[in-house]
């Protein structure tokens, strides 16, 4: 989805929309109050307070990097597979588990389950020696060792409403008390309650592929939270960015619009380019034509994230 103009302010759509953002709330502080089930592995959450993305998929990568044993549960948003099952590229596309587990697959085993506490006590068995759970902030069905909210710094929490009013999923200040660690994403100051927890901050780097970009004519497309960061991106290394087209979060490649997108790259003698979360739905016989731009989150002190896992492990 895309966010609606209005989360970015208090106008009269979003005024009139305050009171059913009251009962989600309300609804949300009811469910996250339901006990869960203690695993005896540490639980590491990654969440967020807003809908849409923030930057959660390049943090589960960056604490699989500093983890060893860990597994991923993922609800699988996208994918039909209610699970628990373990993500099988060669088996499994996007349409299946979802394009961000088919991502992390490559990082770590990764499992698809609806009832996460399920999808948590297969990964165990299977040897997980840590679990991180993809997008679970707001998912009772496991306690949790340690949870960061990620936030997307260059938005904030919009205009500070619940949905569908604003943009987020429980009031900031409730979500955060049961946070541990926040990780500001990206250029932008956000206001945080005084009771917020340790706060990190954080960039999306390009990886270093060796890839000549300077003066490189591209047609980007990307369908994640903010495309407009992933077209600024490639302006930042120097690709001449001859046209862009913003898609739905987590939309569907379907092959109508797969044609009109190699289309509008023929036309503007572009190389069509994209995220690595898009890429992986793209169907096989594209991969190859597409290029992939790959970023990496990097902490700028992550001594306070270091010493918190190193309290779990």
């Amino acid at each position: 989805m895309r966010a609606p103009g209005f989360w970015s302010g208090r106008g009269p759509i979003s005024t009139m929309l305050t009171p059913i953002g009251w009962l989600y709330a309300a609804a949300t502080a009811r469910r996250v109050a339901r006990p869960g089930v203690r695993l005896d592995v540490p639980v590491i959450c990654v969440g967020n307070l807003t809908a849409g993305g923030a930057g959660k998929t390049p943090t589960v990568i960056a604490l699989l990097e500093r983890l060893d044993g860990a597994h991923v549960v993922s609800r699988g948003y996208g994918g039909k597979l209610e699970g628990p099952v373990r993500v099988d590229p060669a088996r499994h596309d996007a349409t299946a588990v979802g394009d961000e587990p088919l991502l992390l697959s490559a990082f770590a085993p990764t499992w698809v389950a609806r009832d996460r506490a399920a999808g948590a006590r297969a990964a165990v068995e299977a040897g997980a020696r840590a679990i991180v759970l993809d997008d679970g902030f707001q998912n009772p069905a496991l306690e949790k060792d340690l949870s960061i909210v990620v936030v997307d710094a260059g938005v904030g929490f919009g205009n500070g409403r619940v949905l569908p009013a604003g943009p987020l999923r429980e009031p900031v200040e409730t979500g955060l008390a049961r946070a541990d660690l926040v990780l500001l994403i990206g250029k932008g100051d956000v206001t945080l309650p005084a009771s917020a927890p340790p706060v990190l901050r954080g960039t999306l780097e390009p990886l270093e592929t060796g890839m000549p970009w300077e003066g490189l004519p591209v047609f980007a497309f990307a369908g994640i939270g903010r495309p407009e960061k992933f077209f600024q991106t490639l302006r930042d290394l120097g690709t001449d960015v001859r046209g862009t087209e913003a898609l739905g979060d987590h939309q569907p490649l379907t092959p109508t619009l797969l044609h009109r997108l190699g289309e509008r790259a023929a036309k503007l003698s572009a190389q069509p380019i994209t995220t690595e979360k898009d890429a992986v739905r793209l169907p096989p016989s594209l991969r190859g034509r597409v290029l992939v731009l790959p970023v990496r989150l990097r902490i700028e002190d992550p001594a306070p994230l270091e010493s918190a896992l190193a309290a779990l492990t």
